[in-house]
């Protein structure tokens, strides 16, 4: 990979072009940190708040940044013609290694909110020595039922599309409340994004099927990420059981559930300080350290940080710190033991 591709790009893959946005350089042998968005947004409005908090920026400068959008959901995106079938939600996660391949990435970090945490849940189990790690914000596990297709169906005929989209994204509270955020998303979901093209992929992300993963030990032959996780989802949002579930069916020695309060169905938007403290951890876990000094303590502009590769044994246990562009770290597990009852693995559950 060029020494910098910051900028916009259309990469070929079997199913279309995909529009991707890169931020910064590679850093070294270190992934890159890869974002899908949710439905009904792009790059932009699902992740611009977040990735331009400051402190979010002293860890994002230490790795490049690759922001994808669906097809046909950037901004500007023309039309798709008539007949055009959208690619399925295996072949949206079947897109992305041609991205990873073009940039030269020899693995990344995802991090999808809603329908981009589903693509990036599925890149991963087809795909899983292309993925270190994933933040997985509002997502759903679970294909449409009958019920739900046609509760769907039935909300498309009663509301606008930015109003359908809405309810997928705000809580009820912050729907009937009709907050400024609430009133600016419908605004920009109407305008900015292609309508056409928008129900395409809301039509495709509700005709999704099961990711079909279960916790190991709990079924034979059980299949899920095999990679550190954090779940992440605000209180009350729209997508709690769901994220629940998942949380249900993933490995409880490298996830990480975060249930974030006072922040609505947008987490990384009504709390991005939250959620940057809760992803420096995550990259600490599995064996990138940054050190940022506190704002509020130091009174300051936060320093440069400065990110260590460390190897961590599958124990948890610390090695000396090795070079940063050494190589790929093992995560770092969350577990516990009480003697005579030998080791007891959870899921580390964090509120905030």
């Amino acid at each position: 990979m060029p020494e910098c591709w910051d900028g916009e790009h259309d990469i070929e893959t079997p199913y279309g072009l995909l529009h991707v946005v890169i931020r910064g350089s590679p850093k070294g042998n270190r992934p890159a940190i890869l974002t899908y968005h949710d439905v009904g947004l792009n790059h932009k409005l699902c992740f611009n708040t977040f990735f331009n908090f400051e402190d979010m920026q002293e860890i994002t400068k230490h790795f490049v940044v690759c922001h994808v959008d669906a097809p046909g959901q950037q901004v500007g995106a023309s039309q798709f013609p008539q007949g055009y079938q959208f690619p399925s939600m295996e072949q949206l996660a079947a897109m992305l290694p041609s991205v990873v391949q073009h940039f030269g990435f020899k693995y990344v970090i995802g991090i999808g909110v809603g329908a981009g945490a589903y693509v990036l849940a599925k890149f991963a189990l087809i795909f899983p020595d292309l993925v270190e790690g994933l933040v997985l914000m509002n997502i759903d596990p679970n294909g449409k039922g009958w019920i739900d297709w046609a509760a769907t169906k039935l909300s498309g005929l009663t509301s606008t599309l930015p109003d359908t989209v809405l309810s997928h994204l705000f809580s009820q509270e912050e729907l009937v409340n009709n907050t400024e955020l609430v009133q600016s998303y419908r605004q920009q979901i109407g305008n900015v994004v292609n309508q056409a093209n928008l129900q395409l992929f809301w039509n495709i992300y509700n005709s999704r099927r099961d990711l079909e993963i279960n916790r190991p030990g709990t079924v034979p032959n059980a299949r899920t990420l095999r990679c550190p996780v954090m779940l992440v989802v605000g209180d009350n949002a729209p997508a709690e059981d769901g994220v629940v579930e998942c949380n249900s069916k993933l490995d409880p020695t490298i996830t990480t559930f975060l249930k974030m309060a006072d922040s609505g169905g947008l987490p990384q938007v009504t709390q991005p300080g939250k959620l940057t403290e809760a992803f420096k951890y995550f990259l600490q876990g599995m064996g990138y350290i940054a050190y940022l000094k506190d704002r509020r303590l130091s009174g300051g502009a936060v320093p440069s940080a400065s990110m260590t590769r460390l190897a961590r044994s599958r124990t948890a246990s610390l090695t000396s710190a090795s070079s940063v562009d050494g190589s790929r770290p093992q995560p770092c597990t969350h577990s516990e033991s009480s003697e005579g009852l030998g080791q007891v693995n959870h899921t580390m559950e964090v509120s905030c």
